[in-house]
């Protein structure tokens, strides 16, 4: 793939597996059964979604009820296509949240990997990623969700980049190639949660 229209036409196709994904994998009625609000975020919810097959979802419950929290899990885990699954305890942190991480077989050869955060309604993160990519997709051209969906399929598989630092170098710094885009990083060392 070597221009715009073939990275989109990809792009594309992976955001329409990613949404079947979701459908076959049950998380969606599965968390909402015990009550809990779920919401899509990251590049799924802002319509950047590249070549990495990942997809996010937070949801939010009124106390992190870790008993809960694993029947939830477990009967996601039920579904022959979830292969792997991890848990992390960050209650005690000013996350206060669990973090579920599923890697799910689409059975066309992808394992989509798919974080759910499940954090304790009021506290700081409470809805805060939601808002960061409202405000990300409104100040967002389509020219510029374009360039950072190129520059994601031109990013070495084997780099760890936060799809924040796209959004930040793009939209905000004006950034349209991938030279400039490494250099960029070079100037802005993030540590943690990066703030929009």
């Amino acid at each position: 793939m070597k221009n715009t229209t073939d990275y989109a036409a990809a792009a594309q196709k992976n955001e329409t597996l990613a949404h079947a994904v979701i459908r076959k994998s049950g998380i969606i009625p599965a968390w909402k059964n015990i009550g809990a609000e779920i919401n899509l975020v990251g590049s799924l919810k802002i319509g950047t979604l590249g070549k990495h097959p990942d997809i996010d979802f937070h949801t939010y419950t009124p106390e992190l009820d870790i008993r809960q929290s694993f029947a939830v899990m477990a009967q996601i885990a039920q579904n022959p296509q979830a292969r792997r699954i991890e848990f992390v305890n960050l209650a005690d942190t000013e996350e206060c949240c669990f973090e579920w991480h599923i890697w799910f077989d689409d059975n066309n050869g992808t394992l989509w990997q798919i974080d759910i955060i499940q954090i304790k309604r009021g506290t700081k993160y409470d809805g805060y990623f939601e808002k960061q990519a409202e405000e990300i997709k409104a100040a967002m051209s389509e020219e510029m969700r374009q360039t950072i969906i190129r520059l994601k399929f031109e990013t070495p598989d084997n780099f760890k980049i936060a799809g924040i630092e796209y959004y930040k170098a793009v939209i905000q710094d004006g950034i349209t190639n991938f030279d400039d885009f490494m250099k960029w990083r070079k100037s802005h060392n993030f540590e943690g949660i990066i703030k929009w």
